[in-house]
């Protein structure tokens, strides 16, 4: 209300789409690369035309030789995924109307991304449920095109390449998980381990990428905005990885997800990759 009512009284600007196109490019976004994005539209409204309109001036920016990527993937619904149908609100207004706009390609698998460009159609092309973003996914596709990875009023706890860094890192902490798809005309259950956990420590992330001036920082909109390169992503967090592979866990009793991780491995405190703390197989 607070919000609606500065608004109102024009307390709060709209940014125009030729303003965004400007903000992105001051951001460092480079016409023709190819860019994954990660939006949070409360932090960056008003703009003009909404959704539609920054979706647009990010188009704009990249150009007709740019990529735009965004998260497509489904959330706990009990039905197969359908990328015709599905929607994914849990990634946000602007991802979940970038994937129903004319042209927009986005990937068959629980674990959808959908893009637009001259490289849409590999990063959308199958991939595996198991592992979900490993190098054969799309996050995977844009790190092996050294594309980049735009945080929109989010932080890293929403930057899906960092879980490409665990699959590269070779962690071994698992949780169970399942999704429902059709197997010989028939609905099961697709049941498999996924590297996962809260997630809330990638947001260590940050400042490993300051330390080592990986990332620019500006605004959006209205909201705080990171650019930076999914290669300097991967190697900033493999390397952190190897030195301790539980980093981004947090110690028994603090979260539910982050406890079952440390459980598939039998590690209640400290580990490693390699080295010091590593169970035995």
């Amino acid at each position: 209300m607070e919000y609606c009512e500065q608004l109102k009284k024009g307390k709060v600007q709209m940014t125009s789409q030729e303003q965004l196109i400007q903000q992105l490019h001051q951001l460092g976004v480079i016409p023709g690369c190819v860019l994954v994005v990660h939006c949070a539209f409360s932090k960056v409204k008003p703009v003009e035309n909404g959704p539609l309109g920054l979706i647009a001036s990010l188009q704009q920016a990249l150009e007709d030789e740019g990529t735009l990527v965004m998260p497509s993937m489904m959330g706990d619904e009990p039905v197969p995924f359908d990328p015709k149908t599905t929607q994914c609100l849990d990634m946000g207004v602007v991802a979940n109307t970038f994937w129903q706009q004319p042209g927009i390609l986005r990937s068959d698998c629980p674990h959808a991304f959908s893009a637009t460009g001259p490289q849409a159609e590999w990063i959308t092309s199958a991939h595996p449920i198991d592992p979900p973003h490993g190098l054969d996914s799309p996050v995977g596709r844009v790190y092996e095109l050294d594309g980049y990875v735009l945080l929109l009023g989010v932080g890293h706890d929403a930057n899906t390449t960092v879980h490409l860094a665990e699959d590269m890192a070779g962690v071994r902490y698992r949780r169970q998980t399942s999704v429902p798809l059709y197997q010989d005309g028939k609905l099961i259950q697709f049941d498999y381990e996924e590297i996962d956990h809260c997630c809330e420590n990638f947001n260590k992330v940050d400042q490993w990428l300051d330390a080592e001036q990986l990332q620019r920082k500006g605004t959006v909109g209205h909201a705080k905005a990171r650019l930076m390169r999914s290669r300097d992503v991967v190697n900033v967090v493999t390397a952190r990885l190897q030195q301790e592979e539980t980093i981004f866990l947090h110690p028994y009793g603090v979260d539910e997800e982050c406890d079952e991780a440390r459980a598939s491995i039998g590690i209640g405190s400290l580990g490693s990759i390699s080295g010091e703390g590593k169970s035995s197989q």
